[in-house]
């Protein structure tokens, strides 16, 4: 393994910005310092920033069963180059990871093809609880249990009140869920089919609207703190679910987290008419004041973290109408880089886009060793360019779909490097794939 040395950076960590030399030596940061001088390669960080790469909590990438929409190599090749490190996958891939043998499966294929570190959720089904909460087990080598209250692929909707009681009352990993109340979908589905009238992606938040998002939240919430479980609610995209979050405790100490994510952050429901069903997804992207209640709930600390929920599928069976096409957008390539648009707008500081999509969420998870810009921590870091422009084209999109919703949107800025395990990866559009990434492992 190659050692390196990123010379006059602005090293951006734990609510700092400072300038300072970065010696990676064996796959782990040896040292951080003003000034080093050591037999390395030399990378000069001079006007760049070094940013802890980032671990996204939420990601789809479809192998096994489903790799004509993409697989875990093409998927986490992509993550790599917009700065993401690792990655932690769901289960709703066909079969359904629903037991530990399928679940292993995943990361048999990972081992060999993935570029980023990563970690597969536990499935959970309204009949498998036995095989879920053999989880306790391994509870250091899994990120945790995924439990859908809301429609979902295959046999994935849970909504068996006794299978929940039981996997919240009795799993010592976190659980991280889907919420929205398919009663009340159901419901608003009926009613906008009996107006008569050709329903669009403009229909979506209205069907999957902020009351069953609200309604299914409080209700995981009622469970877990029942039972004192560690509850991780994904994809929060309502203002309403907000007031069930606090920042009143640090992070640490919390056992309710919230996640935000990034389409979530940037698109509202008038984005339907110029991107109709390219940005429908579950939950919906809703009306413009969730948004801005979102970025504020993020800035306080009530939302934890920043995710992605990638999820990719064909242009075909995104284009066709409105109740065919497949929920869920492609954005793993670029969620920092979308992040680092509104930091250069002045929304958020350079600072809490490393808290949001790395620090927190390896706190929040229990991620050994990573997140952090730290002497001995592994070497997963992310240059970034302020000062140079990257635009999304169908030939830099790296996504096996091949297509993105921000096509042709420019950022301000550009990712220059990614190591992963202290190997470079990804230099100046130059890959170097002959690392994989690693299992995450975790501090329970």
């Amino acid at each position: 393994m190659q050692n390196y040395l990123i010379k006059n950076i602005q090293v951006v960590n734990e609510g700092q910005i400072k300038n300072a030399d970065v010696l990676i030596t064996n796959g782990r940061i040896e040292k951080i310092a003003s000034q080093i001088n050591a037999g390395a390669i030399e990378i000069n960080g001079e006007g760049k920033y070094l940013l802890p790469g980032c671990i996204d909590d939420q990601v789809h990438f479809r192998e096994p069963g489903l790799t004509h929409k993409a697989t875990i190599a093409t998927e986490a090749k992509a993550a790599v180059a917009g700065g993401v490190t690792s990655f932690m996958e769901m289960p709703n891939t066909i079969p359904n990871a629903l037991t530990q043998e399928l679940l292993e499966d995943k990361y048999r294929i990972a081992s060999q093809t993935s570029l980023a570190n990563y970690s597969f959720y536990m499935g959970t089904a309204n009949d498998n609880a036995e095989q879920v909460l053999k989880t306790n087990e391994k509870k250091k080598d899994i990120c945790g249990i995924k439990i859908f209250m809301g429609a979902s692929t295959g046999n994935m909707l849970v909504d068996n009140p006794n299978t929940l009681d039981k996997v919240f009352r009795e799993s010592e990993v976190l659980i991280a869920t889907h919420c929205e109340d398919e009663n009340i979908i159901r419901k608003n589905l009926e009613a906008a089919k009996a107006s008569g009238r050709i329903l669009t992606a403009a229909d979506h938040p209205i069907i999957r609207d902020e009351e069953a998002c609200y309604e299914s939240s409080l209700y995981a919430i009622q469970i877990a703190k029942k039972y004192g479980t560690r509850l991780h609610i994904l994809h929060i995209s309502t203002e309403k679910e907000l007031q069930l979050f606090t920042n009143m405790l640090p992070l640490k100490e919390k056992r309710i987290t919230a996640e935000v994510c990034v389409h979530h952050l940037h698109f509202t429901s008038n984005d339907y008419t110029t991107l109709g069903n390219r940005i429908k997804c579950n939950p919906a992207i809703k009306a413009p004041h969730n948004k801005e209640a979102l970025w504020k709930a993020l800035l306080d600390d009530r939302l934890d973290v920043i995710a992605t929920d990638h999820a990719p599928h064909t242009r075909e069976e995104k284009d066709g109408p409105y109740e065919k096409a497949h929920a869920g957008l492609p954005l793993v390539q670029h969620s920092l880089l979308l992040m680092l648009h509104y930091y250069k707008q002045g929304k958020i500081s350079l600072e809490k886009i490393a808290e949001k999509m790395s620090h927190a969420v390896a706190d929040c998870f229990q991620v050994k060793e990573r997140g952090y810009i730290r002497e001995g921590y592994h070497a997963d870091l992310v240059i970034a360019n302020m000062n140079e422009e990257y635009k999304v084209t169908k030939e830099n999109i790296l996504y096996k779909c091949g297509w993105s919703p921000l096509e042709n949107f420019t950022f301000p800025a550009s990712i220059t490097h990614t190591f992963v395990n202290g190997h470079l990866v990804y230099g100046n559009g130059v890959w170097d794939e002959s690392q994989m990434g690693l299992r995450l492992k975790f501090e329970r």
